[in-house]
């Protein structure tokens, strides 16, 4: 077996404003009591992993449970903005409520196609993972044979698991990614990845 490089990707914890459906975006809103607590639950969830480094977005949302990880574990976390969310243009902060009422005919071409759409002043989900997947890769490589931390988002995470499974983005919502879950993916030295956790 070729080594391998095990990243624990976890979604950031529960946000202001969860109860209601919205694209938060690249908005730097606050994590609730509640987002903060699932950052220390987490803490328990590592059955002795031996964390060498780790890798957050750099909104608040992600860098707070970085924080709390990476002290856990001793290690300084590294921000990384190509790590942040979907870019979601003029939509950002809006609620789906809102926009289904406001851009109804902009909101159906999204669904219709999720990958190419692209928001007015945002991204479309070929330019997410176009940005994303290098830094993946670039961890990957930096780390053979360690085990890393990634703090992310839940489009972020979706494009790095689909990725690992080799699916297309269009099967985007066939993902759930809860807030603060916990996802295991082990990258092999010879190209092969396996999804260990998904979801947790």
């Amino acid at each position: 077996m070729t080594p391998k490089t095990r990243i624990y990707l976890i979604r950031h914890g529960e946000v202001v404003g969860a109860g209601t459906p919205r694209y938060n975006g690249h908005a730097d809103v606050g994590l609730t009591e509640r987002g903060v607590a699932q950052y220390h639950e987490l803490t328990g969830r590592f059955d002795g992993a031996r964390i060498s480094a780790c890798y957050t977005s750099d909104l608040t949302r992600c860098t707070i449970g970085a924080g709390i990880l990476g002290g856990h574990f001793g290690v300084e976390p590294v921000r990384e903005a190509n790590l942040r969310e979907l870019n979601i243009g003029i939509w950002e902060g809006m609620t789906w409520q809102e926009l289904m009422a406001t851009y109804p005919v902009e909101w159906q071409a999204r669904l219709d196609d999720i990958v190419n759409y692209r928001v007015t002043g945002g991204e479309n989900m070929l330019d997410l993972e176009s940005r994303v997947m290098p830094v993946i890769d670039g961890i990957v490589e930096r780390h053979r044979g360690e085990e890393v931390l990634v703090v992310g988002h839940g489009g972020v995470n979706r494009v790095i698991l689909l990725n690992a499974i080799g699916a297309p983005l269009s099967a985007l919502f066939n993902i759930e990614q809860n807030y603060a879950c916990l996802n295991i993916i082990d990258y092999y030295g010879d190209g092969k990845t396996v999804v260990k956790l998904l979801n947790g």
